[in-house]
């Protein structure tokens, strides 16, 4: 099959830090370029793939302009559908291709979106409006369920690569938080937990634009005990280095996060998530097995002290029966053929 794989243009692929979005579509495109489909992947310059590559917009985007100039979106994703007789399928992560694919007059080749954000009004506006006749992945069934009248070509979960992601099963008397700073993601309330487990913790963080800073300086920096390590912009090997030895991770997301990468990150180098039981959590987080799924932060703070309940092995196994790249690409690749099936 000819594949277009659409990446957002504001990070290279896979990213050098931070960048789920950019992980995914990177173990997407690899994938199937090595079960023998023909991929081009539409990525950022500086991007790195075995698919063939074409990056239409030169250099590194400013990224305190995403969601403000879509110049270079448009520049970016118009190119494969100027090209789609050259696809079988084109499979768009952007936003602003997807308007693109919709207001084509015919439906060759398909095109497929996968849902990587959050509903709110906007993005339901959106969705509802451009599908059909784009089909939609959501990345979970609590993703799907929030939305259920849209077109939904299936659900995969994401997938990450296990070799990249080293087990460990000796664990260290810290907490870890990895994620972005601001007040989805709950940073504050990691600080709150940990200072009242009694354990020190490490906060490995994205903090550069403006609402993360602000966030950081009035919500976060104010309840800090001074014992806690901040680490700002990890490289992969100092993130997975953190995730392997942290005695667990701590999740407590304030909205219904559609999946949380982080998770499986830390279950693959054989760490427990503590995570608040919120969007795609329960599907992801085995309670009592791979970590513990709680309602608030008191009952977080339990849960530290119950984490050498936890076998480092099953945390493993769970991401290698569940959400190994493999698996991703296999229930993707099915979606694409049972897609373009039905378009011709």
């Amino acid at each position: 099959m000819r594949i277009a794989e659409i990446a957002p243009v504001w990070v290279p692929v896979p990213p050098p830090t931070y960048g789920g979005i950019e992980w995914v579509v990177s173990l997407l495109a690899d994938g199937l370029a090595g079960r023998g489909h023909e991929v081009t992947l539409f990525a950022a310059e500086g991007s790195n793939s075995t698919a063939r590559l074409v990056s239409p917009v030169d250099g590194q985007r400013d990224l305190s302009q995403m969601g403000k100039d879509i110049t270079d979106e448009v520049v970016h994703a118009l190119p494969a559908y100027q090209q789609a007789d050259q696809f079988d399928l084109i499979h768009d992560h952007t936003g602003l291709g997807t308007a693109l694919a919709a207001a084509r007059k015919g439906a060759q080749p398909p095109v497929v979106h996968t849902l990587h954000g959050p509903w709110n009004d906007a993005s339901r506006r959106f969705f509802a409006a451009v599908s059909p006749p784009v089909r939609l992945i959501a990345i979970s069934e609590a993703q799907a369920a929030g939305n259920p009248d849209l077109d939904y070509a299936g659900v995969v979960h994401n997938g990450l690569d296990l070799g990249a992601h080293p087990y460990k099963d000796t664990k260290e008397d810290f907490l870890l938080f990895l994620g972005r700073c601001n007040p989805e993601k709950g940073p504050e309330l990691a600080v709150e937990v940990a200072k009242r487990a009694g354990l020190p913790l490490v906060m490995a963080m994205k903090r550069s634009e403006r609402h993360e800073l602000e966030h950081w300086e009035k919500e976060v920096e104010p309840r800090l005990a001074g014992t806690e390590e901040l680490v700002l912009d990890a490289d992969h090997g100092t993130k997975v280095d953190l995730l392997g030895r942290a005695r667990a991770t701590l999740f407590p997301i304030q909205w219904p996060e559609p999946f949380g990468l982080v998770m499986i990150e830390s279950m693959a180098c054989g760490t427990p998530v503590i995570a608040m039981a919120s969007g795609a959590a329960p599907e992801i987080v085995a309670d009592g097995i791979t970590g513990f799924l709680t309602p608030d932060r008191d009952a977080m703070v339990e849960a530290v002290a119950r984490t050498p309940e936890i076998n480092p092995a099953a945390c493993r196994d769970r991401v290698a029966e569940r959400f190994s790249a493999e698996a991703m690409v296999t229930k993707t690749e099915r979606i694409f053929e049972r897609v373009a099936a039905g378009s011709a």
